[in-house]
């Protein structure tokens, strides 16, 4: 299975920012993380120069932090799925805890837009998570399957559809990064309700280099949503770099070395 490694910039870089971010992707060579997908998800402001920068031949594919439900129509401020279809993204974000929380997005406008992305043949990137009081209540289980069943609530291809666990409480500058012993009741819950119905599952929520591979070991895990950690291009290249080594080593390709990274459990 391919393992996701992405990450989106939130309101953030100008183009120029943008432009240089993605002109050192390129710079790499579309073979150099085999069995990895890389994706970036800019501001819509940025949506097409990062596109153009990154060229026809990229090995990174190009996001959407959000898109309506409608493809046109009287809605000041937002923009429809073909609008960033044709601006160059592939993927489309959605339902992240932000514009829950601040932008009243719901459920049911989630599974719409989940709906609309897949009508126009883009991958809708669906981010689930709950909140600290529900993690000490013991409720982490329950609340992410609920927030999955309703994303895909009569979604026919739900195989195009991934999912990002991001638990609240891990996220933003603020977050504490989560134990794999945190999120793996979670990952073993979606695995039986949904395993093999979906495109992939990844986790985000404070991922850096020094526990990237710690959680890509915990079983169901099928990637990493990165969030400032990546928003640098050359930190973005060494985690790329970190996790396909150690793929590659896990698959013995290359030999094992005695460095820290080695050292990381082995996901089964």
């Amino acid at each position: 299975m391919t393992t996701w490694v992405g990450t989106s910039w939130k309101m953030n870089k100008t183009l120029a920012q943008a432009r240089a971010y993605a002109e050192a992707l390129a710079a790499t060579g579309p073979d150099r993380w085999p069995g990895l997908q890389p994706f970036v998800i800019p501001p819509a402001t940025a949506l097409s120069t990062v596109s153009a920068a990154l060229g026809p031949e990229s090995a990174v594919l190009v996001g959407a932090q959000n898109a309506h439900w409608e493809d046109a129509g009287a809605w000041t401020g937002e923009v429809s799925v073909p609008q960033v279809a044709d601006a160059g993204a592939r993927i489309v974000e959605l339902g992240h805890s932000e514009r829950r929380q601040h932008f009243a997005e719901t459920d049911e406008t989630v599974n719409r837009k989940v709906r609309s992305v897949l009508r126009h043949g883009l991958i809708p990137l669906v981010c689930v998570g709950e909140p600290d009081s529900v993690f000490r209540a013991g409720q982490s289980v329950p609340h992410v399957l609920a927030q999955i069943r309703a994303a895909i609530l009569e979604v026919p291809r739900t195989d195009e559809v991934l999912v990002a666990y991001e638990p609240i409480w891990a996220i933003g500058q603020h977050g504490r990064p989560a134990a794999p012993e945190d999120v793996a009741p979670v990952f073993d819950a979606i695995d039986r309700e949904f395993g093999g119905s979906l495109r992939g599952v990844l986790y985000g929520g404070s991922v850096s280099p020094d526990n990237a591979l710690q959680i890509l070991s915990v079983p169901g895990v099928d990637g990493l949503f990165i969030g400032r950690s990546a928003w640098e291009a050359e930190r973005y290249l060494e985690l790329l770099d970190q996790v396909a080594h150690w793929m590659q080593r896990r698959a013995g390709v290359v030999p094992v070395s005695k460095d820290p990274v080695s050292q990381a459990p082995m996901r089964r």
